[in-house]
């Protein structure tokens, strides 16, 4: 009676796909920048509307932005690789940014403003938005929230979690 039951267990498990006949899980998204790591510009060179935003064009005729009155950030245009066809993403001084579908322009520039070369960043308060020269992000180092614009996979960078700090003691090393 035992070895029916087992056979009959095999075979039903026979009919299944298991994992191994299924696709290959996708590829982890790319690392982020290392923002530190890029040369920083003259935010001045990118100053744009009387110095209300400082602007710059990103790989991809990308036009991005942030706000030297909020401090809010982002990007609109052909964004590569966006989740559900966004063509804008924007962000603030804290929390996570959020790609969208819009019509409309992030700010309205007489064409594309300076290209941000490769290989640099530019800071506004808490926010650096930088590019190697194919993949661009941005970044608050409030919470470390931001935004990734790669040719294979733009996505968010979600804020730091303080649960990753635990130690498995229960508690955060850093908050007493």
């Amino acid at each position: 009676m035992l070895v029916a039951l087992m056979s009959v267990a095999v075979t039903a498990g026979l009919g299944v796909p298991g994992m191994a006949a299924g696709d290959p899980p996708p590829p982890p998204p790319p690392p982020p920048l290392d923002l530190n790591a890029l040369t920083p510009v003259k935010p001045s060179d990118f100053a744009m509307r009387g110095g209300e935003f400082y602007a710059f064009a990103a790989p991809g005729d990308i036009a991005c932005a942030i706000s030297r009155g909020s401090g809010n950030y982002g990007c609109n245009g052909p964004l590569p690789a966006a989740p559900d066809g966004a063509n804008t993403v924007t962000g603030a001084q804290q929390g996570p940014p959020t790609f969208a579908a819009d019509n409309r322009q992030l700010a309205a520039f007489d064409g594309l403003p300076n290209r941000l070369p490769p290989g640099s960043r530019i800071s506004f308060r808490n926010v650096t938005c930088g590019t190697d020269g194919t993949v661009t992000m941005c970044s608050n180092s409030f919470d470390g929230a931001g935004f990734v614009l790669s040719p294979g996979n733009s996505y968010i960078l979600d804020p730091n979690n303080p649960l990753l700090l635990n130690t498995g003691e229960g508690h955060n090393p850093y908050v007493n």
